[in-house]
């Protein structure tokens, strides 16, 4: 009876399997509005000119045209229309990664611009791979995007694909992780008073031997935050030691084990983090030494992520205004769209930051 049961089985799974097999090698047939105008016995025209909207055509029809694509499944072919009219609709943006809360803010801001003014956007993360970000920009390429809004991978150096868009006149407008290498405006933070405020923050609080966590020092965020460190350091004779300085030190992990061979190797009394997962990664390096948060060694951050205000002690940190950010990028972008006759202009747009003062900066409870 089981072996019965088993074989019945394994027939009907067989004949799924087949049924799937003979589907694929047969990809459904992508309906057309010549399909809906042969269901409704009208011409394609009518139903081109109904599914735009057009008043020529009668409200009766219209909504019969919108009910039988809705029945059979018609999608519009984007980039098609795109050809009719010229130009698209849709803006392509890259990001290194959507959940990074900078990011996903600078996103929504640009979606609070672009929507309003009829553009849809198309949103692609390379998830700071190089190879992905290349085949994500040729993607938008392929549909015809009206321009890009991006930020690099953290270790591309090769800039062609985006050099790409730019020579088929298609506006690129870059932020954050920027390169002069690519024609077009450029929204930045104030990385380097950042890092400068944080310093200096620190120097003021009572620490003297300041060692620095951050990314690859290629990448234009994290050279103008170590400018900053520097110029903080020399601004008050202090130290500045190349030995103090780890690369690579952006995730939780790899800042935890550049912090402990710091602190291990190096008389360390404070850390400015490049980010704030680094930071988490320094202070968790910090307690496993025995040594307290602060009234050992202080930790400032860059960022203001979600959880700085609510791990303990609170993080110092410097926070990025990414909504002013995306504001700038998107009408950047818009009015790049606009030109009659685009030309890609360097220009550089700096936003300000701000320095926010929380307990892992506070020396024996000094309050600077």
């Amino acid at each position: 009876m089981y072996e019965k049961r088993w074989l019945k089985n394994c027939v009907f799974c067989a004949n799924v399997c087949i049924f799937a097999f003979e589907s694929y090698k047969q990809p459904m047939k992508r309906i057309t509005i010549i399909d809906i105008a042969e269901a409704l016995n009208i011409t394609p025209s009518t139903v081109s000119r109904a599914l735009a909207g057009n008043l020529r055509v009668s409200e009766s029809t219209r909504r019969r045209v919108m009910d039988k694509a809705r029945e059979l499944g018609y999608q519009p072919n984007i980039v098609a229309a795109s050809l009719r009219k010229g130009k698209s609709d849709t803006i392509g943006m890259m990001v290194p990664r959507i959940n990074r809360h900078f990011f996903s803010h600078v996103i929504s801001a640009v979606e609070e611009v672009l929507n309003p003014a009829g553009y849809n956007l198309l949103i692609c993360q390379s998830h700071e791979r190089v190879l992905r970000e290349e085949q994500a920009i040729n993607v938008l390429l392929k549909n015809r995007v009206a321009g890009i809004i991006m930020s690099h991978a953290m270790e591309m150096s090769d800039f062609s694909h985006i050099l790409k868009a730019t020579s088929e006149n298609i506006p690129v407008v870059q932020f954050d992780r920027v390169t002069k290498q690519v024609p077009g405006p450029r929204i930045i933070n104030d990385n380097f008073s950042g890092g400068y405020m944080a310093v200096k923050h620190l120097i003021r609080s009572g620490y003297k031997r300041i060692g620095h966590l951050t990314g690859s020092l290629s990448v234009n965020v994290y050279q103008d935050r170590f400018r900053g460190y520097k110029y903080a350091l020399d601004e008050a004779s202090m130290l500045i030691d190349a030995t103090h300085t780890y690369q690579g030190a952006i995730t939780r992990d790899t800042a935890l084990n550049c912090a402990r061979e710091l602190l291990e190797k190096h008389q360390v009394d404070a850390i400015f983090c490049a980010g704030d997962y680094a930071a988490i990664g320094a202070m968790e390096a910090i307690r496993e030494k025995g040594l307290k948060v602060a009234d050992d060694i202080g930790v400032v951050g860059f960022a203001n992520e979600p959880f700085a205000d609510i791990i303990s002690p609170g993080l110092t940190t410097v926070e990025q205004n990414a909504y002013e950010i995306g504001i700038r990028a998107a009408n950047s972008l818009i009015q790049l769209i606009s030109r009659s006759g685009y030309t890609a202009i360097q220009t550089e747009d700096v936003v300000p930051v701000r320095l926010l003062v929380r307990d892992s900066s506070m020396k024996n409870g000094s309050n600077v």
